[in-house]
């Protein structure tokens, strides 16, 4: 499939839907970038980093360049595993718990 017809195909993912339903207060576009924003203080855990890609899809890279495009968020942690090469938990408790202890730190 060319890159074009990869944009342009596909149904939403019900986690590309509106926080919000019926509400004009935030761009579509501004809730992808902050669905990107929140999943990246899990990523940066592992080396990624989420970014919008062309406001269909989402590009998911490593810090030494390994890149995969995703459709959307449920197909994330699967392509975190490929670009890593080992399983990647979001819910890991040791994970979550560091994450706790950094947000502790911010405040």
């Amino acid at each position: 499939m060319c890159g074009l017809c990869g944009v342009l195909g596909g149904e939403g993912d019900w986690t590309d839907r509106p926080t919000v339903p019926f509400s004009s207060a935030r761009t579509r576009r501004a809730e992808r970038l902050e669905r990107a924003r929140v999943a990246n203080l899990v990523l940066a855990q592992f080396g990624l980093e989420l970014t919008d890609w062309q406001g269909a899809k989402y590009q998911l890279a490593s810090r030494t360049g390994r890149a995969e495009i995703v459709d959307n968020l449920a197909q994330l942690w699967q392509a975190a595993e490929r670009i890593l090469g080992r399983a990647c938990d979001p819910l890991d408790p040791a994970l979550i718990a560091r994450m706790e202890r950094l947000a502790q730190m911010d405040w």
